[in-house]
């Protein structure tokens, strides 16, 4: 199943350099809550684009690579 941007032509986010809080809730299939709770603790690094938030892609995938297997995913919540 591919997550795409309507507003992109279709895209698949995967392609982007940045996400929206919004799409790193969808990739990893949490809610907003808890996606901002990891912004808030600092596991998912964050810029400011004017007022936007956005995740980088390569913060993103270097956080999400550093989780081990079993345990440090559930610990980030």
């Amino acid at each position: 199943m591919s997550i795409t941007d309507e507003k992109s032509g279709g895209s698949t986010v995967v392609d982007r350099r940045v996400y929206t809080a919004t799409e790193i809730s969808q990739i990893l299939g949490i809610g907003m809550t808890n996606t901002y709770q990891l912004i808030k603790e600092g596991h998912i690094r964050t810029v400011r684009i004017g007022t936007a938030i956005r995740i980088s892609k390569k913060s993103f995938d270097d956080w999400l690579d550093s989780l081990e297997i079993e345990g440090s995913v559930n610990s980030a919540f």
